[in-house]
């Protein structure tokens, strides 16, 4: 069940056979999510932390005109809310793109893991970390990057981090986003969305049919989107 997680600490240090023990005894098996769910709400003061085990979620804010605009993707592997363990309520929702396994970490086992297992306690620190590093980049790619720039910089994003947690086949991912939930994504029409990916796919560099992805020029993608994985932080060294 942890396996995701495990994979993606170990993407940046050693994670020792006690730390293991200790998520194992820590997170405990969650639930399923149907598509369109929400596995938090907003508003909420959860007492547990939630863990992607399988699936597609999408941290949203909600506006005042029923609209909604997704601020991160979550992938197998992570907390979709580790810092509820300090924020306590969210300001935020967390919703299912796709059929969700979850599992939870109890807020009050989680408080004496960070009183007990330093390291252990850094690496899951590491992961809100990475958390801001991304949200950063969908800030500069929102305000600086053109559309086209955007949604291939998402793609090869989603690439690396389903790679990490062994998520991807060969060059292919699965996406489970609709071209409405891509909307949400980017922050633009769906006909403004559809027209973007029918430029994007003239350039060859990626093919997405149904809800496989397949990564046709990984230079010729990243040189679109600009993009350079160093904020991903998939360099394993000490913590």
């Amino acid at each position: 069940m942890i396996e995701p997680l495990l994979m993606n600490l170990q993407s940046r240090d050693v994670v020792t056979d006690e730390e293991t023990d200790r998520l194992r005894d820590t997170i405990k098996i969650g639930r399923t999510f149907a598509p369109g769910e929400d596995i938090v709400s907003e508003g909420e003061r959860p007492t547990y932390s939630t863990l992607m085990v399988d699936g597609l979620s999408a941290r949203y804010k909600q506006m005042a005109d029923g609209t909604r605009q997704f601020t991160a993707l979550q992938v197998p592997g992570d907390f979709v809310d580790l810092h509820a363990f300090l924020l306590h309520k969210l300001d935020h929702g967390i919703v299912a793109l796709s059929p969700c396994r979850v599992a939870f970490a109890d807020h009050t086992e989680l408080r004496r893991l960070t009183e007990t297992m330093p390291h252990l306690t850094r690496l899951l620190w590491l992961n809100t970390i990475v958390d801001a590093a991304i949200n950063r980049e969908w800030i500069a790619s929102m305000g600086r990057r053109s559309k086209q720039a955007h949604i291939a910089h998402l793609i090869c994003e989603l690439y690396v981090r389903l790679r990490t947690v062994g998520k991807v086949d060969g060059w292919s991912f699965q996406l489970a986003l609709t071209q409405a939930e891509l909307a949400d994504v980017v922050g633009i029409s769906l006909v403004h969305a559809n027209k973007t990916l029918q430029a994007l796919r003239r350039q060859e560099a990626f093919a997405w049919d149904a809800r496989t992805v397949t990564i046709k020029d990984w230079p010729r993608l990243c040189e679109i989107a600009g993009f350079d994985q160093t904020y991903l932080s998939l360099r394993v060294e000490p913590r």
